[in-house]
């Protein structure tokens, strides 16, 4: 059985991650594209064997990589593939991402999963 709560040490965290689907990009297997900036802490190992993901929020434009704070994790119920909540370090009002929003926002590819959001 794998740790579900893996992902949550990094709340509140300055997080670094290598952008591999960059804003606009196409999904390499699924027919969606990625309205957010998405990628992965590298180094890293999540209990799917792949690096733990992440989404940026706040950026409308393409990225290479990012650093940031991690204000939340999209636990999945089943399927071992948190995914990290990120947004610039210096934005005032991280609070202003409603669960809601977060929901919004990364719903393109989250729809297909039953998930809680951790704060």
């Amino acid at each position: 059985m794998s740790d579900k709560n893996y992902a949550t040490k990094y709340l509140g965290q300055t997080v670094y991650i290598k952008i591999d689907r960059p804003l606009g990009t196409k999904h390499p297997k699924h027919n969606y594209f990625y309205p957010v900036n998405y990628g992965f802490i590298p180094g890293t190992k999540a209990p799917d064997g792949e690096e733990i993901d992440a989404y940026v929020l706040g950026f409308f434009k393409p990225l290479e990589d990012f650093t940031g704070k991690c204000i939340a994790v999209i636990q999945r119920e089943k399927d071992d593939d948190d995914k990290l909540i990120l947004i610039a370090e210096n934005m005032e009002h991280d609070t202003d991402y409603t669960d809601e929003q977060i929901r919004a926002l990364t719903q393109f590819q989250e729809r297909f999963f039953k998930s809680k959001i951790i704060r």
